[in-house]
């Protein structure tokens, strides 16, 4: 069977193989486990269904009888990674990054197979590294090499400041693939650079170079930005079912089929069916209940529809709901609140804290939140107080 055989609907998510897919093929055929390899910073508290996508493939060859090497990069977390970035990257410090830590294996452990995956840290061998030996790294790379780069492209050409220590992060990454003898490297397309830097430092180790695939990047449910809780876009793995249908059914029309073939084990064929009813809300509230089944089940993703449908298909809500222009998005969600309905900052951030404050039915209970506002969404504060949300032309 080829790779893509072996992969089934899992296969539709990966973008790039390199160099080529008959390297993949070759590793396949060698006839032993493979050392699968996937890095990734602890820049927040949440996983989100975004980095589900890679986690997925993982998986997939986890069950394909593969080692998954899940490198946690609390020391390149502290360096930060410029990948796609036109600007320096906030850095965390140790205490942050332990703390954002604890929950992240237990929500990786809903995708993963952790009892089977090597977890590893970066800090292990890369903390150990002598000055020597820093600068023996840094000598594999060029100045001209970095300035490939997109983002450093945009950056040096606006005059944007470029830190020596960013030049670093790709070198650091690439050295993780030499400390662990990866045969495979998985990360979102915006790490191709920093995944192929890995080819390049195994070669000059002795080490035969790794396969890089790459896979899309979901954007957030404003169907924009890269998924980022921090954005106030995204929809985390441990969501609870409610919100996590919530959340899908606010994704634009034009971005069902990406999150049905990113986020969902719906079959291509069924997908196609959907679509081509020209029936688009039924289509994303199926595709809503398929990410609810993928991280709970069928059964629960059912009950989220019937509870969705309640209210919003049935009109279960005042007929008079006030409008509420909103100039900017994001918009932090406590200054929401308080403007849409008169309140005191106070007594909006202790609503939202206490759970009351809800957009088309997905909770926000983080008063220090943002939200995305495209338009038409209804904004719920306590049992009473609504409000339908709408943009400042």
């Amino acid at each position: 069977m080829s790779w893509r055989d072996q992969f089934g609907h899992v296969a539709r998510t990966i973008e790039t193989v390199f160099p080529n897919e008959k390297a993949l093929e070759e590793l396949f055929a060698l006839g032993r486990p493979l050392r699968v390899k996937y890095g990734i910073d602890i820049t927040s508290t949440s996983v989100t269904i975004g980095n589900g996508v890679p986690l997925r493939i993982l998986r997939r060859f986890q069950e394909l009888g593969h080692t998954a090497v899940l490198i946690l990069g609390d020391f390149t977390t502290r360096v930060g990674d410029p990948s796609g970035r036109d600007a320096t990257r906030p850095v965390l410090g140790r205490a942050e990054i332990e703390a954002n830590m604890e929950s992240w294996l237990d929500q990786m452990g809903v995708i993963l197979d952790l009892d089977q995956t090597e977890v590893r840290r970066n800090s292990e061998w890369l903390d150990a590294l002598t000055p020597e030996e820093m600068v023996g790294l840094a000598g594999q790379l060029t100045v001209a090499q970095m300035l490939e780069r997109d983002s450093f492209q945009k950056r040096y050409g606006s005059g944007t400041p470029i830190h020596l220590h960013e030049f670093l992060y790709c070198l650091f990454q690439g050295y993780d693939s030499v400390a662990i003898e990866s045969d495979i490297e998985l990360g979102g397309s915006d790490q191709l650079f920093n995944i192929s830097m890995g080819r390049t430092l195994q070669k000059n180790a002795g080490q035969k170079p790794q396969v890089c695939i790459t896979n899309p990047l979901l954007e957030g449910i404003d169907g924009s930005k890269k998924m980022s809780k921090s954005l106030g876009n995204a929809i985390g793995v441990q969501e609870a079912p409610k919100d996590m249908f919530g959340l899908a059914t606010r994704v634009p029309d034009e971005m069902v089929r990406r999150y049905f073939e990113l986020a969902t084990d719906v079959a291509d064929d069924e997908i196609d069916r959907l679509l081509a009813t020209g029936d688009i809300w039924e289509a994303k509230k199926q595709m809503a209940g398929a990410i609810v089944t993928r991280y709970y089940d069928a059964e629960t993703a059912m009950r989220e529809r019937e509870a969705f449908e309640k209210v919003f298909k049935q009109k279960e809500l005042p007929d008079d709901i006030a409008d509420f222009a909103v100039a900017d998005s994001p918009v932090g969600i406590a200054n929401l609140v308080r403007d849409a309905f008169g309140l005191s900052g106070g007594e909006a951030r202790r609503l939202v804290q206490q759970g009351a404050v809800s957009i088309d039915g997905a909770k926000v209970a983080d008063p220090k939140s943002n939200v995305e506002v495209a338009g038409g969404e209804v904004l719920k504060a306590g049992k009473r107080k609504f409000a339908r949300l709408v943009r400042e032309a």
